[in-house]
Parts: C-alpha cells; structure tokens; sequence
C-alpha cells in the first residue's frame, strides 16, 4: 500500500492561490483514476482537479469558500500500489492556520444538570395555575431583565425563534419551563390557525463563494470608486425590427439568427468612432484613461453560477451576422462553464440586457475599469406622437451609466443619441464612411 499526496496545481499564469468551490469526495470514498475530485475558482475560470490514481481518499483539507495557495496539499489517497513514498507536504502560511477535515471536532460540552430544586418542585395546583392566554401571555419582561429558564429551555427557544422575555415563566421564581415554551408556541401557532397563515421564522444563512463572491467584489469596487451618471433615452425600433424580420426571414445557410445586440454592438462601434474616450480604462491609481482601438465589448450574461461578461474581441472587425456569431458561441460557453479565461476578460465597454425582463429603466453598474456601459430595456409597443396623432411604435429604453470623473454628462447624451440616431435609421449602421 503507497499513498498519493495530491497538492492544488498551477491553475493559471501569474495565479498564486484559489478559491475551493466544490468537493467531489469526501474521506472514505474510493476514486477511479481521472474522476474529478474537487473544483476551484479564479478569474470567474473554474478549473476541476482530477485523481491521477486509484484508491481510497484517506485525508483532505480545506472547505468550501478557502483560498488555497498553489502548491498546498488537498487531499491523501491510499492506492494499492508499493512503494513510491510520500512527497513532503507544503503547510498553509503561519498566519492562516487550517484544520485537516479528517480531525474529528471536539464534542460539544455536556447540558449542565437542572437545579436540584426545579426537579423536586411540584407542580402548579390548578388554582395557581395561570390561564390560558392569562398569565402565562402577560407584560413582556422589562429590556434588559434576563429571563429564567435551563438550559434546555432556552436551545429549545433559540432553534424555534422564540424570545423568551415574551414569555411568562410559571415555575418557581417565574422560571419558564417546557410546558410554558409549548403554551406560548400553541398560541402563535393558533394565532395564525384562523386564517392558515403561519408565521415563519426560519434563517437561513447561505456563504457567498465562488463566482457570487467575485461579482459582489467588482460590484463593491465599482461602486465604491466610480461616482455613475445615469443617461436614459427612448428609442423608436421599428424600423430595425422590420429591418431585422426580414433579415431573419431570408437566412442564408449558417449564418446565426439575428437579435437586437449585434445591431447595437456595429451602432456602438460608429460612435465609439466618433466618441474614443468612451472605449476606455480608467487606471485612477496612475491617474491615466487607456483609450482603445480595438472594441471588445462584454455582453452581460447570466448563468446558473451567476453573472459573467464574455467578451466579443474586435468588434469592429465584425459584420452584424458575425457579431451575432460570436454572442451565441460565447454565451453557450459561458452558460454550461467551458468558457476559456480570455473569453472572460479584456472587454473596454459592456452591454448590460435583460431581454424581455428589463423592465423600462435601469442603472447598470459599471464594469470597473471601463467608463461606460449601455443597458438595454425591454421592447414594447407604446403610442408615440408623430406630430399629427398617436401611432403603436415599437418602443425601447437605453439606460447607460457613465464613469463622471472623465465623462461629462455633455459627451454621455451625444454618445446615447448618436445610438439613438443610428438605431432609429438602420441603414446608417451599413453605411461605411
């Protein structure tokens, strides 16, 4: 018998650690050679550890939600080979010290006996008795007085929720026992019997790990850095989905059907054109904005993980039916989590859409470092004044935030009429100049 020490691999270029987002085994189970033992994160990229080996798990370390530093041992694997020995273990830094998962927990201590003089109390005669909905339901206790009641008493409260200063004690020196705690839980219950609504009073705690937790880091520095100027416009689409349904409706072989992103994404090109310090990073440690050539814009997706941006390289390089190519490649990739690291980085302003949940505004947050980003509402038909009557005109709100300390809010509204513009008259997106 030998055993496989497994250590967590060099899971990228320039990666120092990762975040341990799943386990696969636990101790005790035997693994086939190339099962995938456990998943960890970085750069929104999960990456699965397979088992080089066969055998049994004997030993892992670290739970859900750690970083772990490349080059840590995660788990011990008995195999059934000789010899081969064990690799020596790299130890986790001083200061973030780990418990290996095989270490049992200490027992929890033992409840302290119940006073010797609350187990030979008797009983509560009936005339002393409080009545039902009486005594026991009286004045709460005043704030701050500690209610009496064992240990068991007050587990029992705290895992249903309830406070016991609500409760009357009837035993000696208004201690609250059992039957007091079943009382009070029969009378909420029955509170809510009349209607059939029953308070629940359930916590669930969820840990944020994995892509939520590197989403909710972005969000915080985005908002914590970048002062958002919010610009909203409507924008009458008819045109362009008439122009749109016959385009759709004449497909040729292999090419991809058309929705209204690729037509936004060659709209934002012509202005980015016209407009270059929207395409860019602001860098506010070097004080310096990184204005770009080539547009790669991230389309906001969302998946069973949560929200990520693929990123469509170069596209102004790109025709309305290859962006639209490109769109459905990344978001599949993105959805069932094979998109590549590059796929998932490098974009220098984002579209955010919901589809047909947009709702009519929104404020989209911006992807830091970029300057920019174009949110796109829902479409609908609405009256529109055409200067003589009300006519049904497709229409669609664009909500884009702006970076204010190097976007003027001048500069954000020709940037979203100048979409405005282009989306309402289809044909100028063709036009080459």
């Amino acid at each position: 018998m030998s055993e496989k020490i497994i250590k967590l691999p060099d899971v990228g270029e320039g990666v120092a650690q990762a975040e341990l987002v799943e386990w696969h085994v636990d101790i005790g189970d035997i693994v086939r050679e190339d099962m995938v033992l456990a998943a960890v994160m970085t750069d929104k990229a999960t990456v699965e550890i397979p088992s080089p080996v066969e055998g049994e798990v004997t030993w892992r370390h670290g739970g859900i939600g750690d970083m772990i530093p490349v080059g840590t041992t995660i788990l011990k694997i008995r195999t059934s080979g000789e010899g081969g020995g064990e690799e020596p273990e790299i130890e986790l830094p001083a200061e973030r010290p780990r418990q290996p998962a095989s270490e049992p927990k200490p027992a929890p201590a033992a409840e302290p006996p119940k006073p010797p003089q609350e187990l030979a109390a008797p009983k509560p005669v009936a005339a002393s008795a409080p009545k039902a909905g009486a005594a026991a339901y009286g004045a709460p206790r005043a704030g701050g007085e500690r209610p009496l009641a064992p240990p068991a008493v007050r587990l029992r409260a705290k895992e249903t929720g309830v406070d016991l200063r609500q409760v009357t004690g009837t035993g000696p020196a208004g201690r609250i026992t059992h039957e007091d705690l079943d009382a009070f839980l029969n009378r909420e219950s029955g509170a809510g019997a009349a209607t059939g609504l029953v308070p629940d009073k359930s916590v669930q705690e969820i840990r944020i790990v994995g892509l939520r937790r590197r989403i909710a880091e972005k969000m915080a520095l985005a908002a914590s850095r970048i002062p958002h100027i919010t610009y909203v416009e409507e924008v009458d689409m008819t045109a362009l989905e008439e122009l749109r349904g016959r385009l759709n409706g004449n497909l040729k072989p292999g090419r991809p059907k058309l929705t209204i992103l690729p037509f936004l994404m060659r709209a934002m090109v012509k202005a980015i054109a016209e407009q270059p310090g929207i395409n860019a990073h602001f860098d506010d440690e070097a004080g310096v904005v990184r204005q770009f050539g080539g547009v790669h814009i991230g389309i906001a997706a969302q998946t069973p993980a949560g929200l990520v941006v693929p990123v469509v390289k170069h596209a102004e390089a790109r025709d309305v039916f290859d962006c639209a190519r490109e769109v459905v490649r990344l978001s599949e990739a993105a959805k069932n989590g094979t998109a590549q690291r590059e796929e998932l980085t490098g974009s220098t302003i984002t579209i955010s859409s919901l589809g047909a949940m947009g709702g009519i505004v929104s404020t989209p947050v911006i992807n830091h470092p970029e300057v920019a980003i174009v949110g796109v509402n829902k479409l609908a038909i609405r009256p529109h004044w055409d200067g003589t009557q009300f006519t049904p005109r497709k229409m669609m709100n664009l909500s884009s935030s702006f970076d204010h300390r190097v976007i003027d809010g001048w500069d954000a509204a020709t940037f979203v009429q100048r979409l405005k513009a282009l989306l309402e008259t289809p044909a100028l997106i063709f036009v080459s100049e």
